[in-house]
Formats: C-alpha cells, structure tokens, sequence
C-alpha cells in the first residue's frame, strides 16, 4: 500500500493535481519539505485545447502537455504522485488525516486543490466540442483567438449576458441564444440591444461541424450560423473536502481564505479554482507560491528543520 511507502506524518499534503496543486508540490519540495499530491485524474486543464495566455509559452500549450511538464518538473524534485481521489479529510490535534481508496496518511498542513467542475452546455457532443476548441469556457482565456468571429453564447439570461458583454469587445457579431422567448427579460434585451447584442430565442437542434455551428430555429427560420459556442452554464465547486474539515465556504461554495490563502481551518489552504478568484492558470501558479512559502515559513518558526 501507498501509505506504507510514505514516511508519516507528512509535512503536507496537496489534494489536486492540476497546474495550482502541483505548482505547489514543487515549491514545497525545493523547500525540502515532504509532500505528497493526491491526485483523482480530473484537472479541469486537461480541457485545454491549446492556451496562448499562460506565461512562458509564446506558441501555445495544450492542457495535457501543460500537466505533463508539470508532473515531470515535481517528479524530478522528489514530489511524490498517489493516483487517488481523497474521500476524507479532518484533523486531530495537529495532525491531519486523509483517506482514499488506497489507504491513509496523516499530514501536519494540507493544501486543497480540488478546483471546479464546468456544467456541460445543453448540446449534443458538449466535451467533444470543447476538445475541438469549437465549444468554449473562458473568455478571459481566448477571447483575443475569438475576434471578429460569429460568436454563439448559451446559458442563463444573467451570466449569458456578462459574457457576451465581455465578448462583444472581441467581435461585433455576438448572439446570445435561448429556446424560449421567456428565458431573456425585457431589461436584458435592453441592455444587449444597446450593446449591440442580438438575442435568438426559439432555437432548436445546435449541430456542430467541422468548423462551427448550424443553429437550427424552431419557428423555421433560417439556421444561424455561428463559428464559436461560449458556455456560461456555470460550475460546481469541489470544496466538499473543506466542508468536511470545517473550512468557511461563501455562498457558492467557494472555500474562502486569508492573504496567504489559509483556510479557516489552522494549517488547511485552498489555492486555483476552488478559491474564488479569476480562472486562470497564473492565479494558480500564484496561489501555490503564496501558500508554499507561508506554510515553509511556518514550519521553520515551529522548529521543523
């Protein structure tokens, strides 16, 4: 078993390993502390086709080979990797204890990287379009690669419209999309017709192709034709493993945090998605060096060498 392999306690325990969780493995480990990251296999960056905002990589980088570095550079500093979803999590004195499938391990700090879940936009094939960069959601990521385009934007008329907002500084043809007249209010076609935002309700089957979308309307108007689909469906915050330790949670669910992204749970931080903050890959980076170097700092003030 894993456990038996691991020299108890740890110092930390990273849960998630996505770009925040192992950014921070591998500053602890420079710290020469011992961590070990807890990974379930499901980072959200594994839905990047390619990025061209995260610092570094003027050409792009794909999610996956992003990730892939990532686990290299940590492996080559002694992080150890558990393939292992965390299904508890509580502490005892100044101990944490942690359970998976695979075993227990007990650690003095904890860091929660548990991040998001994106809800899938109501059309066919949802994950493959995101795969082929067609179905897209961020915005803040790659609006800049969607100027100029037709750009389609599904989801519930509040958060449909600040996300068409924000797109309509990238492209003048921006079209937010509803199967019923009722899903918009009068105030939010007001807001996007003084924007310049056309509004389709009565759509029907959303058919993806190879580069874009035919919009089907079920009045039998013609189909629309858009090239892009952004989704502002929404997400769900994986902070049930805060929950459990008795962490604070703002009304979304998100884990809330002090400067340097502690919990409220002594020795238990929250860093990337799961905190709330913008989605983005540096924040994460960020969010792990801040964590990292106050839990190093800790450690040293309480006598571990």
């Amino acid at each position: 078993m894993f456990h038996d392999q691991i020299r108890a306690p740890l110092d930390v325990a990273v849960v998630g390993g996505g770009p925040a969780g192992l950014a921070a493995a591998l500053y602890l480990a420079r710290f020469l502390r011992s961590v070990t990251v807890f990974d379930a296999g499901e980072p959200r960056a594994r839905l990047i086709p390619r990025t061209h905002n995260c610092p570094g990589f003027p050409d792009g980088i794909g999610g996956g080979e992003l990730l892939q570095r990532l686990h290299v550079q940590a492996r080559s500093f002694g992080v150890r990797v558990v393939e292992a979803a965390v299904d508890g999590l509580w502490r005892a004195d100044d101990l944490f204890t942690l359970t998976t499938a695979a075993g227990a391990v007990a650690a003095r700090y904890v860091i929660l990287a548990t991040g998001i879940v994106d809800r899938a936009p109501p059309i066919a094939d949802a994950w493959g379009g995101v795969e082929a960069g067609l179905v897209r959601l961020c915005p803040v990521c790659d609006a800049y690669e969607a100027r100029g385009q037709r750009i389609g934007v599904v989801g519930a008329q509040e958060p449909a419209l600040k996300e068409a907002l924000f797109l309509s500084h990238y492209s003048r043809n921006v079209v937010m999309l509803f199967g019923q007249p009722e899903a918009a209010s009068a105030d939010i076609r007001r807001q996007a017709s003084e924007a310049g935002i056309a509004i389709r309700d009565r759509i029907g089957e959303v058919v993806r192709g190879a580069d874009g979308f035919d919009v089907a309307m079920a009045d039998g108007r013609p189909p629309l034709r858009i090239d892009l689909l952004y989704a502002a469906t929404g997400c769900d915050v994986r902070s049930g493993l805060a929950a459990m330790a008795g962490a604070r949670r703002d009304g979304d669910g998100y884990v809330l945090v002090g400067r340097h992204q502690e919990t409220s749970v002594p020795r238990l931080y929250a860093i990337g998605d799961v905190v709330q903050a913008l989605n983005q890959i540096a924040v994460a980076f960020g969010h792990a060096a801040l964590a990292a170097t106050d839990i190093h700092n800790a450690l040293r003030r309480h006598g571990a060498t």
